[in-house]
């Protein structure tokens, strides 16, 4: 006989009752405000991400994994961060 796997243990997700279904649609709906607000209030976080994807297109890496460790832990990052959030306030 087979033996069970640890995943299947528990309740289904869509054993939820009708009360935790809400209780879980809630948080969501209260999570994504919260990280919309997060990503508004901290430019940094979409230079980032934007000067990242720039890299990627302009470079097109064989090995993205890679290159995205280097982009990350690049020691000049948070300056070039720092300068463009410098930048982007005196353009305002």
């Amino acid at each position: 006989m087979a033996t069970q796997q640890s995943w299947q243990l528990g309740p289904a997700p869509a054993a939820l009752s009708p009360a935790q279904l809400e209780m879980l649609r809630d948080f969501k709906i209260q999570t994504r405000i919260a990280n919309e607000q997060y990503l508004r209030t901290h430019k940094e976080v979409e230079l980032l991400i934007s000067g990242f994807f720039r890299e990627i297109y302009l470079k097109r890496p064989d090995n993205i994994l890679e290159f995205a460790a280097d982009y990350f832990t690049d020691p000049r990052l948070p300056n070039k961060i720092h300068m463009q959030l410098i930048k982007e306030k005196k353009a305002a």
